[in-house]
């Protein structure tokens, strides 16, 4: 009986010690969990929220009407933290922002667009398209000949290609878009609006 007593609280006294040191062991646990987290919920900056970061609008070139960068149908522009924004790089660094510096690059949609213009083409079906000027200048050498032969098709076909250039239904033959005035204007939708990049201006 004696040694049951001395046993139970030999096992009370062992309980009293590995009690604090469990608590102790577990605050440790949970502290350094909740650093790690803290630390590792950094964003990387191409996941900052809009009001975060400003970005800069693209480089236009004047003769195609499309960003200078752009490629495969898309271009990027430098997009910079505000002042106090705490982000990653691509690679892994964290860095403070002071707003002057660029933390990432955002995709914008482009156009692919290899010279042919809009105002020559339909300039073209309005005025020569009886003689198949039109075709001949997108790429249709066959169809140019075909209305010259035949006087635009006694002029039906004239008017239906102008109709359909005008609509930029039918567009290059190579399946590039036009060079139109306003950056991703189409025919359809001749809006101006914040995302419109305007032609640079040449006079006064």
């Amino acid at each position: 009986m004696w040694e049951g007593i001395k046993s139970s609280m030999a096992a009370s006294r062992k309980r009293k010690i590995c009690l604090p040191s469990i608590f102790f062991i577990l605050f440790y646990f949970i502290s350094y969990k909740w650093e790690t987290v803290s630390t590792d919920g950094v964003e990387y900056c191409d996941k900052l929220r809009l009001g975060q970061y400003r970005c800069e609008g693209p480089k236009i070139n004047d003769e195609t009407q499309e960003p200078e960068n752009c490629t495969d149908l898309v271009a990027y522009v430098d997009c910079k933290p505000a002042p106090s924004i705490y982000c990653r790089f691509s690679n892994g660094t964290e860095f403070k922002f002071s707003g002057e510096e660029v933390g990432f690059q955002k995709p914008i949609p482009c156009r692919n667009v290899s010279g042919y213009s809009y105002k020559v083409a339909v300039a073209l079906s309005l005025f020569l398209g009886w003689l198949g000027a039109d075709r001949f200048y997108l790429g249709y050498p066959a169809l140019g000949l075909l209305k010259f032969c035949t006087v635009g098709f006694c002029g039906i076909g004239s008017l239906i290609d102008f109709m359909l250039i005008s609509m930029q239904i039918v567009g290059p033959a190579d399946g590039s878009s036009y060079i139109v005035d306003y950056y991703g204007a189409r025919l359809t939708r001749l809006t101006i609006t914040n995302e419109t990049f305007r032609k640079t201006q040449t006079g006064p």
